[in-house]
């Protein structure tokens, strides 16, 4: 998914690109939308989108002043225009791609799939950093950080840091020391696969637990782990044996 923000100075263009979005690009989620360009910049700041629909005619500030005032670039801009000499300008500003009003479906759909594509380019670069950085750490597990998937993001988590991952339909909620919730588009079984040689236990379909975090194991509702921070955790009864074993 791709969280998206729109930037036009005429509420009825906002909305018709939103609906644009939802009917024909639904991996794009308006999280925010503004008409003012300082209000934008804010905006920008505080959302932190993967995209930015910007209009580039606007009053006061252009949608070039607008970039020009922000520190970071950690998204990806489609520019919003009806002049097509606005283009090449927008190339300059590295613009993945520009729509002309009206937009047209084909090239809102073209422009959305090649921003998708450059998000997705941009997280397997930083996915190969902590593989080279795992690799580097191969003697040292106590410095390796898991990359997890979410619907905004690619979180990289140490893995001594995760509590447990509890399974949510096919996301995947990870817990962390430090009273995080991290939601992942992988299920849980992938985790399993991936964090069982860390010591981390399957005791329940729906759970993975970190058994440096368990206190104890409860003899109540069949079996229960009590955790550190006093969460209880269900074992399935076919689990019994293989929790018992783990825990020694």
């Amino acid at each position: 998914m791709i969280k998206g923000i729109i930037i036009d100075d005429e509420q009825n263009n906002i909305t018709n690109l939103q609906r644009l979005l939802e009917k024909y690009c639904p991996e794009v989620i308006i999280t925010g939308s503004s008409t003012d360009a300082n209000e934008a910049i804010s905006l920008i700041k505080n959302s932190q989108p993967d995209l930015v629909f910007l209009d580039i005619q606007m009053p006061e500030k252009d949608g070039f002043q607008v970039l020009q005032e922000l520190n970071s670039y950690d998204f990806e801009v489609i520019f919003v225009t009806a002049f097509s000499q606005y283009g090449i300008q927008a190339i300059k500003f590295s613009a993945i791609d520009y729509l002309l009003k009206p937009i047209d479906i084909e090239e809102l759909k073209k422009a959305v799939a090649k921003t998708s594509e450059k998000l997705k380019h941009k997280n397997q670069n930083l996915q190969l950093q902590n593989l080279l950085n795992h690799l580097k750490e191969s003697n040292n597990s106590s410095e390796h950080r898991i990359a997890i998937s979410s619907l905004k993001e690619t979180r990289f988590v140490y893995v001594k840091n995760i509590v447990r991952c509890e399974s949510e339909n096919s996301y995947t909620l990870f817990f962390t020391d430090e009273g995080e919730t991290i939601i992942s588009t992988v299920p849980l079984y992938e985790y399993d696969e991936m964090l069982s040689i860390y010591g981390f236990i399957r005791c329940h379909q729906s759970h993975l637990v970190n058994k440096k975090h368990v206190k104890s194991l409860l003899k109540e509702d069949g079996y229960t782990l009590l955790l550190y921070d006093q969460i209880r955790i269900p074992v399935s009864r076919n689990k019994k044996d293989l929790v018992k074993k783990a825990l020694v």
